[in-house]
């Protein structure tokens, strides 16, 4: 069962990848990599002042752990805002 959250995370990055973020103070880990897609906001709505569509929103599916359980969460990074999200997490 997925959970969707939208919680502000730190995320640090090694060669362009995920490799562990802090949610909610505990420290998770990276272990891989499921899925990665981009995606352009919806730009019919979004527009800057100048008429340039808004930037693309970058997600990445990882497998990841604070401890030894194991658990899959979807890390949505915003390229406009230069911030990182927690989108989702499965039980």
């Amino acid at each position: 069962m997925a959970h969707v959250f939208g919680d502000r995370v730190d995320v640090r990055v090694s060669d362009g990848r995920p490799v562990r973020f802090v949610w909610r103070g505990r420290l998770y880990r990276v272990r891989r990599v499921l899925e990665h897609w981009v995606t352009t906001r919806d730009w019919w709505r979004e527009r800057h002042p100048d008429g340039e569509a808004t930037g693309e929103r970058e997600f990445w599916r990882v497998e990841a752990t604070p401890d030894r359980e194991i658990g899959v969460y979807e890390l949505r990074y915003d390229a406009v805002s230069d911030s990182w999200l927690l989108s989702r997490v499965w039980d």
